[in-house]
């Protein structure tokens, strides 16, 4: 990590030396006293926000949404809090939020309530008269921003000099900012869910000769290790892990030839923190529970898991559940906490995996007092928080998702 602060030695009357420390640009960004138009994160929100304490927020919110009527889109993410949830016209998943999106062209704005990367998709796969918003800038994702598009580049460099690049096709999860999504694009590669990463990975593997391709998944290494580990057959030995920290990736020749995946060291900070240990104590506290986790969780947790899947697939799981059965669920904490109220009428017990509470930080950005900012906004002809994604950037990330569409 680059220093966040510099010190420029100077000497007092005495004789005495003394650092005159000076905050670097990355200490102010996080400080968040500095904004970074390159990173997914923002910090200032102009205007004035509505105090979370006001009792008429909903009110508010209903009349800024009435009055905007079929102007807005409002697409709320499972993760969300269950007072913006209220007032999504649409709940998902990222990818089907942003074709949800692309489907109602008479919509003005698109308001995304959600993080960055799913907002730039959104923009990607709407038409140009369409205005994707984000109610709060600050809402990123900490797995998108593992992977900047200098870094890839910097590792394709790697993959060149090694002698493989001709061989690596990248496979980006959705979960990615748009620059990485354009590089997938112009180099041939495509995008993926946690619902069809087996057929993206089945998909570029069949791209070059048979045995001699090579994939390089981007940025979540659980996910593309439990995939191609748990669905393809591959054994651990045939991963290897990119660490854009260190030089060549903290790889050898050797090991980058030898490997059939290519996993970038990113992943999710709300599933990265489930463990064995999270499993285990769950089955002692509960006896004859269910355990079902989603593929971004680390392998040995998701191969002591009885089910694995995303979070649509979480979800079908839990209507199609007997009723009076046992679950332990191994994703974010509001999805899960808003599937126990809802069938605790059927008598299944639901709950969250590991004992201590972890929502998503970032997702957990957008609340009502920044939706009813945003509505009252556009209601009164105000476009804030626009999210736009340049037009080449925007042309290869298509060409990538278009792939993934596309998929057999």
């Amino acid at each position: 990590m680059r220093d966040v602060t510099t010190a420029q030695p100077r000497q007092d009357l005495a004789g005495r030396v003394e650092l005159d420390v000076q905050p670097t640009p990355l200490a102010l960004l996080l400080l968040g006293r500095e904004a970074d138009p390159k990173s997914e994160r923002g910090v200032e929100c102009p205007g004035d926000l509505p105090s979370p304490s006001d009792p008429d927020l909903v009110a508010r919110a209903r009349a800024a949404k009435a009055k905007l009527g079929d102007k807005v889109f409002i697409l709320g993410h499972h993760y969300q809090r269950d007072e913006v949830i209220e007032f999504a016209d649409v709940t998902g998943d990222s990818f089907k939020l942003a074709k949800d999106a692309a489907a109602r062209p008479e919509a003005e704005y698109i308001v995304f309530c959600g993080v960055h990367f799913m907002a730039e998709s959104a923009d990607i796969l709407t038409g140009d008269d369409q205005k994707v918003v984000l109610p709060d800038l600050a809402a990123g994702c900490s797995m998108a921003d593992m992977a900047t598009a200098e870094q890839v580049a910097e590792c394709w460099d790697v993959l060149t000099e090694a002698g493989i690049a001709e061989q690596v096709v990248p496979v980006s999860y959705m979960n990615s900012s748009a620059d990485i999504k354009a590089f997938t694009g112009k180099h041939g590669g495509t995008i993926c869910t946690s619902s069809n990463a087996e057929r993206a990975l089945n998909w570029a593997f069949e791209q070059g000769e048979p045995g001699s391709t090579k994939v390089l998944f981007l940025p979540d290494q659980h996910l593309g290790r439990n995939t191609a580990v748990r669905e393809l057959g591959m054994s651990l030995e045939d991963c290897v892990l990119y660490n854009p920290h260190k030089p060549n990736g903290g790889l050898t020749v050797e090991e980058l030839r030898a490997a059939k995946m290519i996993l970038w060291r990113g992943h999710c900070s709300v599933h990265g923190r489930f463990s064995l240990d999270s499993v285990n104590d769950v089955r002692e506290r509960i006896p004859g529970v269910n355990v079902l986790v989603h593929p971004e969780c680390k392998h040995e947790v998701v191969a002591a898991a009885d089910y694995v899947g995303s979070t649509e697939y979480i979800i079908k799981a839990l209507e199609a559940a007997p009723r009076g059965s046992k679950w332990a669920i191994g994703t974010e904490l509001n999805l899960v906490r808003r599937l126990a109220n809802r069938f605790a009428a059927e008598d299944k017990e639901i709950v969250f995996l590991d004992k201590t509470v972890c929502f998503c930080s970032t997702m957990n950005r957008i609340d009502l007092p920044h939706l009813v900012w945003t509505l009252e906004s556009l209601a009164e002809g105000k476009l804030i928080n626009q999210i736009q994604v340049d037009r080449e950037t925007e042309s290869f990330a298509k060409l990538a998702l278009e792939r993934m569409l596309a998929l057999p």
